[in-house]
């Protein structure tokens, strides 16, 4: 990835995953809440370089954010299992219980 890589975190960070990515120099947006198109729009997710999705009762989210950007790696970072339905279209579903935020963060921006 670029030096000038680019987040979307989507959902509570309650793991700092937010904060381990900027910590690699990544600039992150923040979104919380029921998620809608124009939220991701506007947070920026049609040029980010990563999607990170830490409420997987938002995984309806990612279909949305694979279809506003092609290049988009898709990450969910959360201790529940993700939906079947969105399982094609993820890059990579991580439990924050088996790898700390920091090495997660360090492991994308690599």
């Amino acid at each position: 990835m670029s030096s000038a890589t680019t987040a979307v975190v989507a959902g509570p960070d309650e793991d700092d995953i937010g904060t381990a990515l900027e910590s690699q120099g990544v600039s992150v947006s923040r979104l919380d809440g029921v998620i809608s198109r124009p939220q991701l729009e506007e947070a920026g997710v049609v040029t980010a370089d990563l999607y990170v999705l830490t409420d997987v009762g938002q995984a309806t989210t990612i279909p949305i954010v694979c279809d506003l950007n092609d290049e988009v790696r898709t990450v969910v970072y959360a201790n529940r299992t993700v939906p079947e339905f969105v399982k094609g279209q993820l890059d990579i579903a991580i439990d924050p219980q088996l790898m700390d935020a920091s090495v997660v963060a360090d492991e994308l921006v690599d």
